[in-house]
């Protein structure tokens, strides 16, 4: 049969053959178009007003724009800010108002809207404020940090979740159903399928119509034979931007918590990512000195250690020095108690900041100095029984004040029995005086 002139229309992708023509169709966002959902109390209510979609590739913020166009009689017009500019949003401004002559409303949709500059996001307010437009934005990145707030305050945002386990079984169904055949793979193949995925259906998608086409006919695939198919997924990681500082927030905390596993995870996903391992060493080396400090002291040495080994020895094998210092500072004893003594020290400097030394500490290289009381009366430490004066070091207008609490873990409980035995000593010479 000789192609006709319709016969590629046939040939649709995957991904627009499974494209959703209902909300119902929409997987893994009940939160939001389920029956107490936000977007559906609009539908139902009739009042669409514009708003921000907030999530991840591939978790259908497309779609639900393009529908919720479709089920309020809206013309839908969207825009993507990486290939549009000033004179794109102008004529669309310049249609939507043509339109509303007409009483034809006007929903904008504008994908990775935190790609336009300040200034060109200004340039939406006007055109939502007076209900030119209604603006429905798509953006992968927090938009507290990447939008106006003066838009933001004109628009609610609405955060969409990645696609769990289920969401991705149901598109893997769907498929199935549409293409006629079962997906030949087996139980451990498809989990691999999942994983995959990582919470993106168009990627999901893209995977499943490999395996249709490429697979060989009768055949299941095993996980071994699935990854000859499908390229493994690069990291999604963004180093500039929000993905970069919660990334390494969540290697801190889960170090803090002394969950290993959990911050070589985060930390492989960073470098994996493509992130600087010197800027990983530089944080963990805070690491070693904000969270474990004297707790245990070797900690600081070990960072430095590693820090200075990676230098020497570059990727892959410096990445060893990387994962040794990740588990010994997880496995180490934790306290912050030198952080907040210096902290503590600092106020106490700030609100004391013009008071002098007590004489008896002061050296006296001149006579004039000697005979105003320069180091008159101290003690030299090691010419006591004990090694220990017990005299005041702190200005004599001060109270004496406890910055450093040692925690009861690893070093600092012997440290503790040291502070105990000179409070113990400074509180008896003091009696005697």
């Amino acid at each position: 049969m000789e192609d006709g002139l319709f016969t590629q229309l046939t040939d649709r992708p995957l991904a627009d053959k499974l494209r959703p023509e209902t909300l119902d169709e929409i997987v893994g966002q009940e939160h939001l178009i389920g029956p107490d959902g936000p977007v559906r109390r609009m539908i139902e209510s009739g009042r669409i007003s514009s708003f921000i979609l907030w999530g991840p590739p591939g978790c259908g913020k497309t779609t639900i724009a393009r529908l919720l166009a479709h089920v309020s009689d809206m013309h839908f017009v969207a825009l993507s800010a990486v290939f549009s500019g000033i004179a794109d949003l102008r004529k669309a401004f310049e249609e939507a108002e043509k339109r509303r002559l007409y009483g034809q409303k006007t929903l904008l949709f504008v994908d990775e809207i935190h790609r336009f500059n300040r200034a060109q996001q200004d340039g939406f307010l006007p055109y939502v404020e007076n209900g030119t437009v209604t603006l429905v934005g798509a953006t992968t990145e927090n938009p507290s940090f990447e939008l106006n707030s003066a838009l933001l305050s004109r628009c609610k945002v609405f955060v969409m979740k990645p696609l769990n386990g289920n969401a991705l079984q149901k598109i893997i169904d769907r498929a199935e159903k549409t293409v006629g055949r079962k997906l030949p793979v087996d139980d451990n193949a498809a989990a691999t399928l999942k994983d995959l995925a990582d919470g993106d259906g168009r990627y999901l998608i893209n995977l499943l119509e490999s395996i249709y086409d490429l697979a060989p006919e009768n055949s299941l695939l095993d996980r071994e034979g699935l990854e000859k198919i499908v390229q493994h997924r690069a990291p999604m990681y963004d180093k500039d931007r929000e993905g970069h500082y919660n990334l390494i927030s969540a290697l801190h905390k889960s170090l803090r918590g002394s969950d290993t596993d959990a911050a070589l995870y985060w930390a492989a996903r960073m470098i994996e990512g493509g992130e600087d391992p010197l800027y990983l060493l530089r944080r963990l080396t805070r690491f070693a000195m904000e969270d474990i400090g004297l707790a245990d002291p070797q900690a600081l040495p070990a960072a430095i250690a590693a820090w200075d080994a990676y230098e020497r020895l570059g990727s892959p094998e410096g990445d060893i020095a990387i994962a040794e210092l990740i588990c010994y500072l997880g496995t180490a004893p934790k306290s912050n108690s030198s952080y907040t003594a210096w902290n503590d020290a600092v106020k106490a400097a700030k609100q004391f900041a013009s008071l002098n030394p007590p004489n008896h500490i002061l050296n006296a290289p001149t006579r004039l100095m000697k005979e105003i009381g320069y180091g008159n009366g101290y003690i030299y430490d090691h010419d006591t029984e004990d090694g220990f004066s017990g005299q005041n070091y702190f200005p004599e207008q001060m109270p004496r004040i406890r910055f450093y609490h040692p925690v009861e873990r690893g070093f600092e409980r012997e440290i503790n029995r040291r502070l105990q035995y000179w409070d113990r000593l400074r509180t008896e010479k003091m009696k005697k005086k």
